[in-house]
């Protein structure tokens, strides 16, 4: 899998992307990453990427032509215009990092893993100009509901996202199944997991996981974890996830 940055600040990338399984995926072959300059498709001697937008208003806005020539490049082909716009590949998208876009959630990561290649649009400033939201970006994406300096950051998060559900990036698969946002069965509920209250969960957090030492300050590792009976490990573990997700994340209930 292929990950293009566009982004005005280039060496944002050099640390985020060089630790841990992205930086394993990488050295493996598993996923390629690209960085490229935004400003390096400018035309003026100052490299100008922003300008005010009609209408007026506070800050500066991301330019159309440099994003639209950048993806264009890296993508090989052009987007055409309002009278005949062509498409890119289904194995491909084209993301736009805002704040105004659709929430990042786990089962966009694993619907974007599908893909061969992904070009991020990292914006800047107080965003972008629409046309590029409506007519380059596949989809706009945000990961929360606030608001941040720019969308390299984002951009990172995704693509950390997204390569761990690759094959091999992980050294147990099984890692991707068996973690935070699991989504459920469809006649799977919080009743399953020992509960008795009537709402369902649209994706259960993880249970809680506990190491050595088996008492530390005081606080003992729960009997049953040690135990060695493992039907009663997973009874107590599905119990424990459908707690944690009613205490930290009741938004994932429904009635």
């Amino acid at each position: 899998m292929r990950f293009d940055l566009i982004t005005i600040f280039p060496e944002f990338f050099t640390g985020p992307l060089d630790y841990g399984i992205v930086r394993r995926a990488r050295e493996a072959g598993i996923v390629q990453i690209h960085v490229q300059d935004l400003r390096e498709f400018t035309k003026d001697r100052h490299k100008t990427v922003d300008d005010r937008p009609f209408g007026g208003g506070e800050g500066m806005v991301l330019k159309p032509e440099p994003l639209f020539e950048a993806v264009e490049k890296l993508l090989g082909q052009s987007m055409g215009d309002s009278t005949q716009k062509a498409a890119f590949a289904s194995d491909t998208a084209v993301v736009l990092l805002s704040a105004a876009g659709k929430l990042f959630t786990q089962e966009t990561a694993r619907r974007l893993a599908k893909l061969e290649r992904i070009a991020f649009i990292c914006g800047r400033y107080e965003g972008v100009d629409e046309r590029v939201a409506e007519h380059l970006a596949t989809e706009e994406i945000s990961i929360g509901d606030y608001v941040l300096s720019g969308g390299e950051l984002p951009a990172a998060i995704v693509l950390d996202a997204v390569t761990r559900l690759q094959p091999g990036a992980l050294g147990n698969e099984a890692s991707t199944e068996n973690e935070s946002f699991r989504k459920l069965d469809a006649d799977e509920s919080l009743a399953t997991a020992g509960d008795s209250h009537p709402r369902k969960a649209r994706l259960l957090l993880d249970y809680p996981h506990y190491t050595r030492p088996a008492e530390f300050r005081g606080w003992k590792v729960p009997d049953v974890l040690i135990g060695g009976h493992h039907a009663e490990v997973a009874k107590w573990r599905a119990q424990q996830a459908a707690e944690k997700t009613r205490r930290n994340r009741p938004d994932l209930l429904v009635s």
